[in-house]
């Protein structure tokens, strides 16, 4: 679908974000870094959303939790999990996200699992900002059932 200025239209699940605020563009226009930069928001509020459903956890305890989740080491592997299960589309996506330069040294991961977070987040913010919320949710639940069965270490 064409507007009157040639440019494709957002989809029209689009408007069904959180907030009222859609992107300057459509969203296999938007540079990696961008998506990876709400992706990580959008997965942040996922995680925080996650372990408040769960019983008995105190604020350290969430943090902790929190932040086995979402750190640039779970996330490398949970794209690496999900890999099987992704689309062409989203395997492009993962791809030029973990090719994307940041400008950033990564401070507790190392370069390789930093590209593939920032794959990860890219395609979380890909699939918000084309309105792909149940495949959304699909791949954030995958992941976070992978990372809780993996050995605790101690």
């Amino acid at each position: 679908m064409s507007g009157a200025d040639g440019n494709e239209l957002l989809p029209e699940s689009a408007g069904s974000w959180m907030f009222s605020y859609p992107p300057s563009k459509p969203a296999r226009l938007i540079p990696p870094i961008v998506l990876a930069y709400i992706g990580d928001a959008i997965y942040e509020v996922a995680i925080r959303q996650y372990l408040i459903s769960k019983t008995n956890l105190r604020p350290n305890q969430l943090h902790r939790s929190a932040t086995g989740l979402v750190s640039a080491k779970a996330q490398s592997r949970i794209v690496g999990a999900l890999e099987e299960m992704l689309t062409e589309e989203e395997r492009d996506v993962v791809r030029q996200g973990r090719n994307a330069k940041s400008g950033t040294i990564p401070k507790n991961a190392d370069v390789l699992e930093y590209r593939h977070a920032t794959a990860f987040e890219s395609l979380i913010g890909y699939l918000y900002y084309t309105g792909q919320f149940e495949r959304m949710q699909e791949l954030i639940d995958t992941g976070i059932k992978f990372i809780e069965q993996q050995p605790k270490k101690k």
